[in-house]
């Protein structure tokens, strides 16, 4: 039986799409200039035994396996190889479980993180990580990259809500790791292995995450600086008083304008750097947002000003996770065939100043727009490279942009992906950072767990 005609046999003809117009949509996730190959089939499991008996007989004729959800990704780690079989998680979409007493719930990896998201507030609970493609992108997804999101600056990143996970191996079985309980430290921490694996160790097929009380009063406020650095040197004397604001994200004079441009809301694009600042500390709010003000003006900011209501408030929150298409919608008014390299840097904060300086410098050396959004509070920037993606020089020299930032950050002690995952875009990064043995280890570690290179092949490690 040929490797098309068993899978249909076992999944039925429903989930197994062949068509190649069809498949052609299942190629690449967001990241550009990322390759892509053309699957095979794609397989739309339902259930985990479905997704089990895909990957046992995928290994079985010896088909790779590209696991996906939204395909929101920036990385290129959800993209196709040449006759894979890809298994999209899309159709496994149930809260399984929301448990308000326990403060858990258990999701399969299709679901959105806003329904999460909207179903805890329900129920006075919330899930904090919310990448900026909240609205679209899965849990599932999430956990694959570890994404983070505008309120990591104080309350961290996907793998510290992931309490356990159901995955299916590379030889079709099925393990379950972690607990339901807060506490438990029995054998090797097999859940933050999977977290941020990105497909290649197995494929997330159920998340049991944490919930927590939902937050307080919040209140936002932004800040306008005549320089990136000055917005980074703000930064630095808000953390450094002690401060933990829930939210502080940073958007350049060139983001500015690109949203202006995109969807006018008023934003001041003379500046040259925004900071959107939000605390959330019910009563003290108002109190910590008024120490927050007066650092950023410390710090030079011009103009400081608190939104008056929610409404405002979300508004402002709305002009922040449009940053990335209204970066698409600039490159393609600079060129027709323009794209954007994404950058997705993290250096410690307190050389997030050092950094704003020689992206600028860099830029500016090779005559590339870069515009820089991201997770000031972090230390996490998103370089966004413009080039022509028609024109090889374009390309040549983002290239040279992008490598020479990622250079930069990691010489200031950062590191090459805060939250996007290394994919394709960035596995030779990853080896720098890493290290001749960090890479041993790490190839080590998927050669246990998948000894074929059946899973997600050419991603992460070359």
């Amino acid at each position: 039986m040929t490797f098309l005609d068993e899978l249909t046999a076992a999944l039925g003809p429903e989930r197994v799409i062949t068509d190649h117009d069809l498949l052609i949509s299942y190629r690449r996730d967001e990241a550009d200039l990322c390759e892509a190959g053309m699957p095979l089939a794609v397989v739309r499991p339902e259930e985990t035994a479905h997704v089990a008996a895909a990957v046992t007989i995928a290994a079985r004729h010896g088909v790779p396996v590209v696991p996906q959800g939204a395909r929101t990704g920036l990385a290129g780690g959800a993209n196709a190889v040449d006759g894979c079989l890809v298994v999209s998680m899309l159709a496994m979409d149930r809260i399984v479980d929301l448990d308000t007493a326990n403060r858990v719930a258990t999701v399969q990896p299709g679901v959105v993180n806003a329904v999460l998201a909207r179903g805890a507030l329900a129920e006075g609970l919330r899930y904090p990580p919310d990448p900026g493609s909240w609205e679209s992108s899965t849990i599932g997804g999430n956990v694959a990259t570890n994404a983070g999101g505008m309120c990591c600056v104080k309350y961290g990143v996907t793998t510290e809500y992931v309490l356990g996970l159901e995955v299916v191996l590379a030889d079709g079985r099925v393990l379950r790791t972690g607990r339901r309980t807060p506490k438990g430290v029995a054998g090797y921490d097999l859940t933050r292995l999977f977290v941020g694996s990105e497909g290649t160790l197995g494929i997330i097929t159920e998340i049991t995450v944490a919930l927590r009380p939902a937050a307080e009063e919040s209140l936002t406020m932004v800040a306008v600086f005549p320089t990136t650095a000055a917005a980074g040197d703000a930064v630095n004397r808000i953390f450094a008083a002690g401060l933990s604001p829930s939210l502080l994200e940073l958007l350049d004079r060139v983001h500015l304008e690109a949203l202006e441009a995109y969807r006018p809301m008023g934003l001041d694009t003379t500046a040259a750097a925004l900071l959107l600042a939000a605390v959330d500390t019910g009563s003290r709010a108002a109190a910590d947002l008024e120490v927050i003000a007066e650092l950023a003006r410390q710090a030079g900011a011009g103009e400081v000003w608190q939104a008056t209501d929610a409404t405002e408030a979300a508004e402002l929150l709305q002009a922040r996770r449009l940053a990335h298409p209204a970066m698409e919608h600039l490159a393609l008014s600079l060129y027709e065939h323009g794209g954007l390299i994404i950058d997705d840097i993290a250096v410690p904060r307190t050389r997030l100043a050092e950094l704003l300086d020689d992206i600028v410098e860099i830029a500016a050396k090779h005559d590339v727009p870069v515009g820089v959004v991201g997770h000031a509070g972090d230390g996490n920037l998103h370089p966004n490279i413009v080039v022509d993606r028609a024109d090889p020089v374009s390309v040549a020299a983002g290239q040279r942009v992008f490598d020479e930032i990622m250079e930069r950050g990691l010489a200031l002690g950062g590191t090459c992906t805060g939250e996007h995952g290394v994919g394709l875009l960035k596995r030779d990064w990853l080896a720098t950072e890493l290290g001749e043995v960090g890479v041993d280890i790490q190839r080590a570690v998927k050669s246990a767990l998948d000894p074929t290179n059946l899973l997600n092949p050419g991603k992460v490690l070359r």
